[in-house]
């Protein structure tokens, strides 16, 4: 299965070649290097995610008691967050995204972790896609409509898959139901690691396109 799998959903089964992963898990442990993982809140509550994130790019997305919301610094150390990898903008180039992400949002999925039905609904524009990469342990993707009690569908997301999701499913529900355990030996910790580049404010009128 390959390409467009609903209106505005583009789905690209191992895009990232064997040698192509191994060289993208090397990019991301210069960047965590700089920007340690941290365990994000949810707002109001304090309750702590099932997954640790952190962020490369002039924005990163956070959640902690104040919200949700983009900044340009780390929360817990308090420095800029690094620049999102060259291989990272390649893809983005490679599924015609236009323009230039301006946050990379790096979730790490360990035993037993899993994210909720959700929209990526933070960003002052909608205008691009997010585009989501896959590294690690097979993950089963849920997605839905743009309201959150639409029919759903699943898909595995395996190591290398890259799913686009743009137009007029830009703010459609998705999430994370489960991660199967051991089904890829990329990572020496085991997991999974998902990357998602995003546009945050509206393009120039110059870079759109």
């Amino acid at each position: 299965m390959t390409g467009m799998i609903a209106e505005g959903v583009a789905y690209h089964p191992g895009l990232l070649p064997a040698t192509e992963q191994k060289a993208l898990v090397a990019d991301l442990h210069r960047v965590i290097a700089a920007a340690p993982f941290f365990t994000p809140q949810m707002p109001r509550t304090g309750a702590p995610f099932s997954v640790e994130m952190t962020n490369c790019g002039p924005l990163g997305w956070v959640s902690d008691r104040k919200g949700y919301r983009y900044q340009p610094t780390h929360p817990e150390t308090g420095r800029r967050w690094p620049p999102i990898p060259e291989r990272l903008l390649k893809i983005w180039r490679a599924v015609g995204a236009p323009g230039v992400p301006e946050a990379c949002l790096i979730n790490r999925y360990g035993e037993g972790a899993k994210m909720g039905l959700h929209q990526d609904r933070d960003e002052e524009t909608f205008e691009a896609p997010v585009v989501s990469v896959s590294l690690g342990d097979t993950a089963v993707f849920r997605m839905g409509g743009t309201t959150r009690r639409g029919p759903t569908r699943s898909l595995r997301l395996a190591s290398g898959d890259v799913i686009v999701f743009g137009g007029p499913a830009r703010l459609m529900y998705h999430g994370i139901d489960r991660v199967l355990a051991g089904s890829s030996r990329l990572l020496p910790e085991g997991g999974r690691l998902n990357l998602t580049m995003r546009r945050v404010t509206p393009f120039p009128a110059d870079e759109a396109g």
